[in-house]
């Protein structure tokens, strides 16, 4: 009994293997490269905002299965920060924005991935 579960546990073992390993074919991978803007403000700052910095020859890359760009905002304290939609077009300007701080201190760090596959080597 105890071999036929061991066997058992290595049958799914070797299994599950070789589907993570058809999960993604290489030709659907493509590469991407991550930058950021980032700052701090003290309590009563009024808004402030960064620009993150756009690699040569690299394109926005977006969210997997989406159209949406590919980006993360993370914060601390009490603020609203957001992409500017004023200054923001994805293609050559990226700036991220928050509000009035509101607690002790605030700070935001804006990430974008960029798909830089296209690059000549």
């Amino acid at each position: 009994m105890v071999r036929w579960l061991l066997m058992l546990l290595m049958f799914i073992g070797f299994w599950s293997l070789s589907a993570e390993a058809q999960a993604q074919s290489l030709s659907e991978s493509t590469a991407t490269t991550e930058q950021s803007c980032s700052f701090g403000m003290a309590k009563g700052e009024a808004s402030q905002s960064c620009h993150v910095p756009f690699p040569a020859g690299c394109l926005v890359a977006n969210t997997p299965d989406t159209d949406k760009p590919w980006t993360t905002i993370s914060k601390g304290g009490k603020t609203l920060c957001r992409f500017d939609d004023k200054t923001t077009n994805w293609k050559t300007k990226i700036t991220g924005a928050c509000g009035r701080c509101k607690s002790d201190h605030c700070s935001a760090q804006f990430i974008v991935r960029f798909d830089c596959s296209q690059q000549s080597h």
